[in-house]
């Protein structure tokens, strides 16, 4: 999995036992890669800007390669298949595009892949986003029935375990960070928040901050491109310093998450999970039972990864791996994904 932030490439190894919606996954072995010169590429590609069909067919090429050499290096038994969702340079349903060459991935690993994951889910009227209730769901069986999983990527998404319909995008979030990071702190983001805690909350900055998040929250649709926030990031950057501008934002991203969980149990989970400010900010605001996903075998960093696998579990089943009333596709059956090598399977 490479997240929309583009901070690096993980990888699990996951155990999968059983059938159907009954699946338990068990981490094996799990690694995070950088990405390198790919992540700058990347990020132009994603820009909306005009590049050459070279640079893109390159990148997808570059990017199977770093997938195929990350799955080889895993410490653990022969895989049975890999589970590649691709780098997403373009989300803006009913268009979505996550870039990956799938076949230089099957034939470097010798194994089928799955990819595509989300384009079934678009042709049937859906936003092909969020994909991770039905994986949270095997993932955390073992915490609270009422937990609200939150996933701070990017963007933050949230699974509501006991309430599935319930899930859905909530409002930028690591694309805050890191833009703030870039702009005013000569970084790649803030390394666990630090920059973050020496600042000072200003009111009228996380005023101006929420009021953006409130929009995309009450937008109920799935977020993507140009919903990073970079226009409002360039106004305030040129009214404040980095350190009072991260704190401010975490303070803002955390009251949006605490106004979309309803003091339910949250169980924090992806790159955001290492800022411990905004973490800190999570817990202050949401006053109530906060932890994160590597107390229930999911770590943080890698529980998206987990979650391709668990996906990919499902799909191999024939069962639907997107609910109807989060990404408001049409009811019934949706068995996503293109598989490639499938000749290669023993």
């Amino acid at each position: 999995m490479t997240g929309t932030s583009l901070d690096g490439l993980d990888v699990a190894l996951v155990c999968i036992d059983g059938a159907g919606a009954d699946i338990k996954a068990t981490l094996v072995d799990a690694a995070s890669r950088s990405l390198g010169d790919l992540a700058p590429r990347l990020r132009a590609l994603a820009s909306n800007q005009p590049h050459a069909a070279i640079e893109f067919a390159a990148a997808a090429r570059d990017l199977a390669i770093a997938h195929a050499d990350a799955i080889l290096a895993l410490d653990g038994p022969t895989i049975d298949f890999a589970v590649c969702h691709g780098q997403t340079i373009l989300h803006r349903p009913p268009l979505s595009w996550q870039i990956l060459n799938p076949a230089v991935v099957a034939a470097t690993i010798d194994r089928p892949v799955l990819s595509d994951l989300r384009a079934a889910d678009l042709a049937r009227g859906g936003q092909g986003a969020p994909i991770t209730p039905m994986a949270d769901a095997v993932l955390f069986r073992n915490a609270p029935a009422d937990s609200v999983i939150v996933n701070l990527g990017g963007f933050c998404n949230i699974s509501v375990l006991d309430a599935p319909e319930r899930g859905g995008d909530v409002c930028a979030c690591n694309h805050i960070l890191d833009g703030v990071a870039r702009r005013l702190l000569n970084a790649r983001f803030d390394a666990n928040g630090d920059a973050a805690a020496s600042g000072r909350v200003r009111g009228d900055l996380v005023a101006r901050i929420a009021d953006a998040l409130d929009g995309q929250a009450a937008s109920g649709r799935s977020l993507g491109s140009g919903d990073e926030c970079d226009d409002l990031l360039a106004a305030l950057a040129a009214e404040t310093t980095g350190p009072d501008l991260a704190a401010s934002a975490c303070r803002a991203i955390a009251e949006r998450i605490a106004r979309s969980t309803d003091g339910r149990p949250l169980v924090l989970a992806g790159g955001g999970a290492r800022n411990r400010t905004l973490v800190a900010a999570i817990r202050d605001a949401a006053g109530g039972d906060v932890r994160l996903s590597d107390e229930f075998g999911a770590p943080v960093g890698h529980r998206e990864a987990m979650g391709m696998a668990v996906l990919g579990a499902l799909c191999q089943d024939g069962d639907s791996i997107t609910i109807p009333d989060v990404t408001g596709r049409s009811p019934g059956p949706c068995v996503c994904g293109s598989w490639t090598g499938l000749e290669m399977r023993r």
